[in-house]
């Protein structure tokens, strides 16, 4: 069975590696800095003992106040997992750094997040819908769009 490592662990992982970067931890999960997500990820996959090489999923929540991003990483070679979050501010043109060039299977979930949620993903090779057609007005599963 795949083992969760503590967020704690993780989040002074990161630290040392990019101070103040891990804002915040529970038990599975670590929040990081926005601007520090593609470097933070580029360390989860390279750095031997943690060995993330695959990102099992990409999803976007709406929370109004805030979009949070949250990346379900795996190392299959260690057989343990961690959830990296999050939080981006401001709703006129939320934007996050693309992970693309650390895991290649970003491609269509980046663009499924923009798509649906609106946010954009600087450094994304294709940044275009996915589901929606071009010119469709809105991102369906933003709140502000079902009032």
């Amino acid at each position: 069975m795949t083992r969760a490592l503590l967020g704690g662990d993780v989040a002074r992982r990161i630290n040392e590696a990019f101070p103040e970067s891990a804002i915040r931890h529970n038990e599975t999960d670590v929040w990081v800095q926005p601007d520090s997500v593609a470097g933070v990820a580029r360390f989860l996959k390279d750095t031997d003992g943690l060995d993330f090489a695959y990102l099992n999923a990409l999803s976007a929540v709406d929370y109004v106040e805030y979009f949070e991003l949250v990346y379900h990483l795996l190392s299959m070679r260690r057989n343990h997992s961690v959830v990296l979050k999050m939080r981006i501010y401001g709703r006129e043109s939320p934007t996050a750094q693309s992970v693309f060039d650390v895991w290649q299977g970003a491609d269509l979930q980046e663009r499924e997040v923009w798509d649906l949620m609106g946010i954009h993903f600087d450094g994304h090779p294709n940044m275009k819908r996915i589901m929606l057609w071009e010119g469709f007005p809105g991102h369906p599963l933003r709140k502000d769009s079902l009032v």
